[in-house]
């Protein structure tokens, strides 16, 4: 079936072309009873408004994007971007905007795509994820002059307004309550290294470590597969720790499976702590101790604000609340030496 046009409006109005123009964009030029009439028919028919059509008029495309340079696989297993998109569109739901999402695979990729979008009106701003050190795409975001927020660190966002929390605060607290506990041997399953909030992360855990417990760090892509094999590294050590860290759940999830497999008990012999609380952390046995946010408010937030950018404002960073430590039963006093 092809797509619904104003030709088709105006020839079973019975009407010109230009009267139906006038029509659907509020002008003068028609009476009020054969605007109602053209309306009805738009409405009828389903005829909605060319998005290219409207961008050579400089209307909104009531549309904003989001790039993610991740792997497919990973985002259809991981709960935090799916939880993160769900808080955006609530919001732009009640706005009546769209979100285009698009998966590449790398930052000259994504710096690509925002080029393309913003010169096709294709979208109205962006927002921003996975923020590295000296990242090219704030540069472009920049120079593009495109409304964007980023859901990162503000650090590391140049000019462009950001949305975050404070990870090295829930690290640290996360790692008091381990000590509190006598673990001396603690290890972090993290993720990618380029990240900002990877090495944010990094430092706290290592900053809290200091003095109080022996610790190491191994660096993942987030995926099960990857947490399996570093929880496995782990515990084929020598002096393998009794407490673990993992930057997501599905890692944590991973490690207590492998944890099972090598016949070492948690919480007995090994606690756990997962960040990101999703579904999943609750339904495994144990539960497992997690660093608990409200991810959907957060992406709700960042949407709030990409819309005020878009609208005009001001929009100053944002310190999202700090994720929370909910001890469940993953997590123990440390195993008598």
């Amino acid at each position: 079936m092809k797509r619904p046009t104003i030709a088709d409006i105006a020839s079973r109005a019975g009407v010109s072309k230009v009267a139906v123009s006038y029509a659907l964009n509020g002008q003068p030029g028609v009476s009020e009873a054969t605007r109602a009439k053209i309306l009805a028919i738009a409405e009828e028919i389903g005829w909605r408004p060319n998005s290219a059509a409207r961008a050579l008029n400089g209307a909104r495309a009531n549309c904003v994007g989001l790039a993610l340079c991740r792997s497919p696989r990973v985002l259809g297993v991981e709960p935090f971007f799916m939880e993160l998109i769900s808080g955006i569109q609530g919001v732009l739901a009640d706005r009546s905007f769209a979100l285009l999402l698009q998966v590449v695979t790398s930052h000259r990729q994504e710096s690509e795509i925002y080029r393309h979008w913003w010169g096709e009106s294709r979208i109205d701003g962006v927002f921003l994820v996975d923020l590295h050190y000296a990242d090219s795409r704030v540069a472009e975001l920049e120079r593009l002059g495109m409304p964007a927020v980023v859901i990162g660190h503000p650090s590391e966002a140049g000019s462009l307004s950001a949305v975050w929390s404070d990870d090295g605060q829930a690290v640290r607290e996360t790692v008091g309550y381990l000590v509190a506990l006598g673990h001396r041997r603690i290890a972090r399953v993290a993720g990618l290294p380029e990240l900002v909030h990877t090495t944010v992360r990094d430092q706290a855990f290592a900053e809290a470590c200091a003095g109080a417990a022996d610790h190491v760090i191994v660096h993942t892509d987030y995926t099960g597969e990857e947490g399996a094999r570093a929880t496995r590294r782990l515990l084929s050590s020598a002096d393998r720790p009794t407490a673990i860290i993992y930057d997501n759940d599905i890692m944590a999830v991973a490690g207590l499976s492998v944890a099972q497999e090598m016949r070492v008990e948690v919480p007995r012999d090994l606690s756990v702590v997962a960040w990101d609380d999703s579904p999943l952390s609750q339904v495994v046995r144990p539960p497992l101790t997690a660093l608990t946010r409200d991810i959907p408010a957060y992406g709700a937030h960042a949407a709030q604000r990409l819309l005020a950018l878009i609208a005009g404002e001001t929009v100053p960073p944002y310190e999202d609340k700090v994720a929370v430590l909910t001890p469940r039963g993953s997590t123990g006093p440390a195993p008598v030496s």
